[in-house]
């Protein structure tokens, strides 16, 4: 069962025994017959090696990462 709670304008899902209030479930999001978010993608590794290391690069990169995974984007 799904109701919209006025007060805070989201939806509340009765699952399993208990309400779900705000959160969304789905298999993806698809935005103007484009989809852009799926599940999780697995984990991607920070840069390390190679012959010509950029440190400025890599902080970005690891930067990038952390937020993929904070948004649970990608595995941790």
């Amino acid at each position: 069962m799904s109701v919209y709670v006025k007060s805070n304008g989201t939806w509340a899902n009765y699952r399993v025994g208990t309400w779900e209030i705000g959160l969304l479930r789905g298999a993806g999001l698809i935005i103007a017959g484009e989809q852009v978010v799926s599940t999780r993608a697995a984990a991607i590794t920070s840069p390390v090696g190679g012959s010509m290391i950029d440190s400025e690069a890599r902080v970005a990169i690891d930067e990038i990462l952390a937020a993929l995974r904070h948004h649970g984007m990608i595995e941790l």
